[in-house]
């Protein structure tokens, strides 16, 4: 139906239009009151610079076209990495922004979600108090809100990132184990790996033998020629990963208890520290600022001993959260996207700063999907 759009039958023309503006107005209205500026990225983004953070993975989920002078471009999945860009070349520490507009992703076959919507964000920057920021960003969305029938839940990705850096494991390892946070199966099987000394085949004990050698590379070249892309330095590299992971000691059963505690923690926000006290006692920093959360969000008027918590929440959004996540869900429409969500996203900002770090936090709003609970433009 050409008059469609996400979740909504007639949001495209007439009466059904005129309330998706309005509600898009309403928001952003309601971010530059708490002090954002309107801010607007492009809708065509480096596609380099989004493959670099995301891996290639994204090519899966993202539209591309190919400019003949810029390259590749990939249309907006999201707004939080272009605004990060504007924010981190605008040359300023601390900013609010407010934004409204479409972001675009492929879906798969058969699947019922919408590949264009629209999406109402608020993002805070240079904070010098992290917990007050992230309660202010969860007000701000839940006032919004107001009393649609949305539940809310929140995580803190920094406590399995804070579990991780426990581990007494090799940096390698720590590394691996931090890169698949948001691919919560990767990251198992990775677990369990280096939980258990690895079995080596006949031809690679060969090869593991000639990196103690020194000969891996004569070895390779014995060989034949190379049939694939890399070269023989890259293998014989390649190789000495391998002796590495090889002779690393296994991951110990406190150290998987650890991650495994951390990872099924569920409470409320107001329990949620003395919680991972118990599971998690060497991790006093990390529940430190978890308590100092909760008190910030109780003096915004949030009820936290009502409040979700779950460790794990947020592990299958976007690679940027490393901190804390929140979002709202309608129980009573699984038709719906989450209504809200957001999280705070510092490590993303080093990256896009090229090493500059900037605290920020931010969240969104899917406007259509507020009307679609409402009953409207249908």
């Amino acid at each position: 139906m050409v008059t469609s759009r996400a979740y909504l039958e007639n949001g495209r023309l007439g009466q059904g239009l005129a309330d998706v503006r309005t509600e898009v107005g309403r928001l952003m209205a309601g971010f530059i009151a708490n002090g954002a500026a309107p801010v607007e990225p492009a809708a065509l983004l480096s596609a380099d610079v989004l493959i670099d953070l995301y891996g290639e993975d994204l090519r899966a989920r993202a539209f591309t076209t190919h400019d003949p002078v810029k390259g590749e471009l990939m249309l907006r999945p999201d707004f939080t990495v272009p605004v990060v860009q504007i924010h981190m070349a605008n040359g300023v520490s601390a900013a609010r922004y407010a934004y409204a507009g479409s972001v675009w992703r492929r879906q798969e076959v058969g699947s019922n979600r919408p590949t264009e919507y629209l999406q109402a964000g608020f993002e805070v920057f240079g904070g010098t108090d992290p917990a007050a920021d992230d309660a202010e960003v969860f007000a701000v969305l839940a006032t919004a809100l107001g009393d649609l029938p949305v539940m809310p839940v929140t995580g803190d990705l920094g406590l399995i990132f804070a579990a991780i850096d426990a581990l007494d494991t090799n940096e390698r390892r720590k590394g691996a184990l931090r890169r698949h946070v948001w691919r919560p199966h990767r990251f198992k099987r990775l677990l369990e790996r280096y939980s258990t000394k690895a079995t080596v085949s006949a031809d690679r004990e060969g090869l593991l033998q000639a990196v103690k050698d020194g000969s891996v590379q004569a070895l390779i070249k014995a060989s034949g020629p190379a049939l694939g892309v890399r070269s023989v330095d890259e293998i014989a590299a390649r190789a000495e990963i391998l002796l590495h992971e090889k002779e690393a000691a296994s991951l110990s059963e406190a150290d998987v208890a650890l991650v495994s505690g951390v990872l099924e923690l569920k409470s409320t926000m107001g329990q949620a520290a003395q919680e991972l006290r118990k599971v998690a006692p060497m991790l006093n920093a990390a529940a430190d600022q978890l308590e100092a959360r909760a008190q910030a969000l109780s003096d915004a008027g949030v009820d936290v001993s009502a409040l979700p918590f779950e460790a794990s929440y947020g592990r299958t959004t976007l690679e940027y959260y490393d901190g804390f996540v929140f979002g709202f869900h309608a129980p009573d429409r699984p038709d719906l996207p989450q209504i809200a969500q957001g999280g705070r996203y510092d490590a993303l900002t080093r990256v896009l700063g090229d090493g500059e770090a900037v605290p920020a936090v931010g969240g969104i709003i899917r406007p259509e999907a507020v009307l679609a609970l409402k009953g409207g433009a249908a």
